[in-house]
């Protein structure tokens, strides 16, 4: 890992704000969907290095929320 490129911490951080967002979101609804990607989206940032990787699972999960069924 390169720690002199900020790519990697910026995309990150912008997909785990999007996840607790999510997570919150998925709280206040009581959707358990919503709440199991938001911790997704929160914690797998913390392993993956590659930037195009982040944002292609980041769409996946997002495409999830809107794919799969309510409560699912």
């Amino acid at each position: 890992m390169d720690f002199m490129d900020p790519g990697p911490l910026i995309s990150g951080a912008l997909i785990s704000l999007v996840g607790l967002a999510i997570f919150l979101y998925g709280k206040k609804m009581e959707d358990f969907k919503s709440i199991g990607i938001g911790l997704a989206m929160m914690t797998y940032p913390i392993f993956i290095h590659s930037v195009l990787l982040m944002w292609l699972i980041a769409a996946i999960c997002i495409a999830g929320m809107y794919l799969l069924p309510r409560n699912a």
